[in-house]
């Protein structure tokens, strides 16, 4: 009887703490992504991602193989040591992009979550104001140009996408011609070519398929000289008045593990 008195109330506390959990999440979420955050957001957002890893833990390092045979468990293995490979080339990777950026201190974070609903818009990384991070910083990776910080928490942060379908999202770029250098915007995503539209671009300009698109400087906000990707289609609006450009990247927006933060050294 007083065996099954604990196991009911050991019961009730695990149940307490995921539906505390789950209300947390859920009221984290309710926040609007354009709306700066305040103090009780940054509290329950730092409590979320604490509470989510202790949670968590007993599931991943308690995990048990038991009934798994050999064949099984080289496979899992296997794939395992695949994916440690390729975080380690990431790195890397990273760590030759850190020696490019002598005007800034690069922060280099770890992709904490993505929400699937949202998995083009935004990410969130492990570093925020303890780290000094501030709203409208450049994040890239290796390959270029990933976004800006959106949202700052005080151990956490959230990354805006370039693929982000924000309407007011709009970065100014230049494309490298023959003839030297143009303007445009860099602003839209479509899912089907996997490619970012550049707009804007006046109709009389020599853009050529396999031009370069970088960061133009242009605003104060992105520095200029950042990659971004190559033109793979050029199209007129139907009023013949600019062009729409159709950029290639070299990022894989499906698979983001680290990234590096831009931040200025006057930022501290």
């Amino acid at each position: 009887m007083r065996f099954k008195k604990e196991k009911t109330k050991r019961m009730g506390i695990v149940v307490g703490i995921v539906l505390v959990l789950l209300g947390l999440f859920i009221f984290s979420l309710s926040f609007a992504s354009t709306r700066k955050s305040n103090l009780l957001e940054d509290i329950l957002k730092t409590s979320v991602m604490t509470i989510q890893k202790i949670v968590m833990y007993p599931f991943t390092a308690l995990n048990s193989n038991k009934g798994m045979d050999q064949s099984e468990s080289y496979l899992i293995q296997k794939n395992v040591n695949e994916s440690l490979e390729k975080e380690i080339k990431e790195l890397k990777k990273m760590l030759n992009l850190n020696k490019t950026l002598t005007e800034y201190h690069p922060i280099n974070a770890t992709v904490l979550s993505r929400n699937k609903s949202y998995w083009l818009q935004n990410i969130t990384i492990d570093k925020g104001k303890k780290d000094h991070l501030k709203e409208d910083m450049v994040v890239v990776t290796s390959d270029g140009l990933l976004g800006k910080i959106s949202k700052v928490y005080f151990t956490s942060s959230e990354v805006k996408l370039l693929t982000s379908n924000d309407v007011n999202y709009k970065i100014s770029v230049s494309i490298a011609t023959e003839n030297g250098d143009i303007y445009g915007i860099l602003n839209g995503y479509d899912k089907k070519t996997k490619t970012i539209q550049v707009i804007g671009v006046d109709k009389t300009s020599n853009v050529s398929v396999n031009d370069e698109i970088k960061t133009s400087g242009l605003g104060g906000m992105f520095p200029r000289g950042i990659y971004i990707g190559t033109v793979k289609k050029i199209k007129e609006d139907k009023y013949n008045l600019s062009k729409t450009l159709y950029v290639a990247t070299k990022q894989n927006f499906d698979e983001i593990h680290y990234v590096t933060v831009l931040r200025g050294v006057t930022d501290d």
